[in-house]
């Protein structure tokens, strides 16, 4: 691949053409699929974008077969391949991440390997103000293990309005960066970037604002963000507004009365939407108690008419270049 193609290709959206309606239909799914995490699930509602063209679809492919099996395999490689060649620099960030030049012989032309390629693309489109460049930025030079100008294009993406910039700079002040002399003032920092990403309607950093919230308890307002978090199709979100509607007394940030119709049709509705995964049968077998049969049949009957299905879809809002 030459450099200068890598180069213009990064100049196209990336689908360049529309799919056929029962192809983007099926790629819809697939999406929605994925962010709830059941990813086997969705490869075959996204293997007809891909080969249609569809570089988010190729893209997405490849992190389902990785994830699924830990690690970089032929059928990962091939996908990562396929969109990197469209100039996708997390594809090829992930082709580096897997060593597919090392040891797939897999290799870009013209470079050593793909960070660089990646680098060589979105470092002018970064210095040019381009906010989705520059997140891209951060996370190739993680991958050249370049921590201190990583974290310098992190804060320039967050600074600049970045939301998911901002949502990672406030994550990592929580988890120990930066120096804060109190816990307090710890909190209060990673607060204002998740705010700041909220009021975006972000919803990975709405989520991480009511937490936050919920720490320094200053409850109120965390419950005010849950809730939009859950209107919002936070899964997490939903999940506590269900446990509250059951038990308000379960959580300090229940500011709701008892509802059990609700809160079980909220649990049921996660249930379906998502397949049974996750931990959600063992947090209904949990409660199950609290209701009667009889609410329990309209519960369940509620979650079919308010709950499944509901727009924005659930999810559980995965980065496109998660660690």
């Amino acid at each position: 691949m030459a450099r200068l193609l890598i180069i213009a290709l990064l100049m196209l959206p990336t689908s360049t053409w529309a799919l056929e309606p029962e192809v983007q239909a099926a790629k819809d799914e697939g999406m929605r699929l994925y962010g709830l995490g059941i990813a086997a699930e969705s490869i075959p509602l996204l293997e007809p974008a891909a080969e249609a063209g569809d570089v988010d679809a190729m893209y997405y492919l490849g992190e389902v077969h990785r994830l699924r099996h830990m690690g970089m395999t032929q059928a990962s490689m091939h996908w990562y391949l396929q969109a990197a060649e469209q100039g996708d620099v997390y594809a090829m960030l992930r082709l580096f991440q897997g060593g597919a030049c090392t040891a797939g012989d897999e290799c870009p032309e013209g470079y050593d390997d793909w960070h660089y390629a990646a680098m060589d693309i979105v470092k002018p489109q970064a210095e040019a103000g381009d906010l989705d460049a520059m997140l891209a930025l951060f996370h190739t030079y993680r991958m050249l293990d370049e921590s201190s100008r990583a974290g310098e294009w992190l804060e320039s993406a967050a600074e600049a309005g970045q939301p998911e910039a901002q949502t990672i700079h406030g994550t990592q002040i929580l988890d120990g960066r930066g120096w804060y002399w109190t816990n307090s003032r710890r909190l209060e920092a990673a607060e204002g970037w998740f705010r700041r990403a909220a009021e975006q309607g972000y919803v990975p950093a709405i989520d991480q604002l009511s937490s936050v919230l919920r720490d320094k308890g200053e409850y109120e307002e965390a419950w005010h963000w849950a809730n939009k978090a859950s209107d919002d199709g936070s899964y997490d979100s939903r999940l506590l507004i269900g446990a509250c509607s059951l038990n308000p007394d379960e959580f300090p940030i229940c500011l709701n009365d008892r509802d059990v119709v609700k809160g079980w049709a909220i649990l049921h509705a996660i249930d379906v939407e998502t397949q049974g995964a996750g931990l959600i049968r063992g947090s209904k077998r949990l409660r199950e108690k609290l209701l009667t049969d009889d609410q329990m049949n309209e519960a369940e009957a509620l979650a079919w008419e308010e709950w499944i299905d509901r727009e924005p879809s659930l999810s559980r809002f995965p980065p496109r270049f998660g660690f």
